[in-house]
């Protein structure tokens, strides 16, 4: 999903007003592309993984959904206009990844 076609990377909703540019690989890893995100999407990914975790996903939304928590928090945005906004909560410090 890209820019071209007017969805969000990771929930494939419409994308709103405010854009943001994911590297699904993060910089600090090496990676380069970015793919574009509503805001809402963008902070859940970043709340519920660190850069190594990311990196190891291999730049794949699918990977990310595989994630009970981003399947949760998709299934709950899906139904949201594409400019909605909400507090993001970030997992408790010693909480793994699934």
């Amino acid at each position: 999903m890209t820019a071209e076609t007017g969805t969000c990377w990771l929930c494939a909703r419409p994308l709103g007003r405010r854009i943001e540019w994911h590297h699904p690989v993060p910089r600090s890893r090496g990676g380069r592309e970015t793919v574009p995100l509503h805001p809402i999407c963008h902070r859940t990914i970043h709340a519920q993984f660190s850069n190594a975790e990311l990196a190891r996903m291999a730049a794949s939304a699918e990977a990310l959904l595989q994630s009970e928590e981003i399947c949760r928090f998709v299934k709950w945005v899906a139904a949201k206009p594409p400019d909605f906004h909400a507090p993001t909560a970030r997992r408790r410090q010693g909480e793994r990844s699934a």
